[in-house]
């Protein structure tokens, strides 16, 4: 066998050897693509299945309950006399706003809407719902009405004080409310979180505000 024969051979090997190399990468890379399409796949179902009807209706309804409190909150800066109740409406609204955009997530990766809502609306159309108090609150949701919604914007000083707090109190209890019923009917493990830090924030703000009151 002359060189030039060999040096063919050697070639043609090289050439086989480098086409089974790179059949071998395919294979491992779509392997390794199908499995993360796979856990992906499996992780979204396992999203899917992990939440109910009841953490739905949390998301959905805590979105515009929270989105009043945040609207009621950032008022205070301009027209509340103490400072207590402008460092507590600051809390609220850096509490709020993001959970705002968390429920609002979980609703699009359920394929749900996000409410569209806004505070004052929400609070006029509850105001019209039978067994509605006068001042425009349920027991159930803590709402405040169109009407609530714009005294509270012409007070100013301690009349703000007094109106913002007494309306705060009604509407942190309606979000506990709305908790107490996610922890007892839901089931997906964040909307429950959530649901209990409510629970825990907004009850030790709503003593705080009752002995703001009782101050006045």
């Amino acid at each position: 066998m002359t060189a030039q024969h060999r040096s063919a051979i050697r070639r043609a090997a090289a050439a086989v050897a480098t086409a089974v190399a790179a059949a071998l990468v395919l294979t491992a890379c779509g392997s390794s693509d199908n499995s993360a399409k796979s856990t992906a796949s499996a992780s979204a179902s396992s999203s899917a299945a992990a939440h109910n009807t009841a953490d739905v209706t949390f998301a959905t309804d805590m979105i515009p309950h929270h989105r009043q409190a945040v609207e009621m909150a950032a008022l205070a800066a301009g027209r509340a006399s103490s400072a207590s109740v402008k460092t507590l409406a600051e809390k609220i609204e850096k509490a709020q706003d993001p959970e705002i955009n968390t429920m609002s997530g979980w609703l699009k990766a359920w394929g749900k809407d996000v409410p569209t809502d806004t505070a004052s609306s929400m609070g006029s159309s509850m105001g019209s719902m039978p067994g509605m108090a006068s001042s425009g609150t349920t027991t159930g949701t803590g709402m405040m009405s169109s009407a609530d919604m714009a005294m509270l914007k012409k007070a100013s000083g301690k009349a703000f004080d007094s109106a913002f707090l007494t309306m705060m109190v009604q509407h942190h209890q309606g979000a506990v409310a709305m908790a107490k019923t996610e922890l007892s009917k839901g089931s997906y493990g964040p909307a429950r979180t959530m649901a209990q830090d409510i629970i825990s924030s907004q009850t030790a703000e709503i003593s705080l505000m009752k002995g703001l009151l009782g101050s006045k």
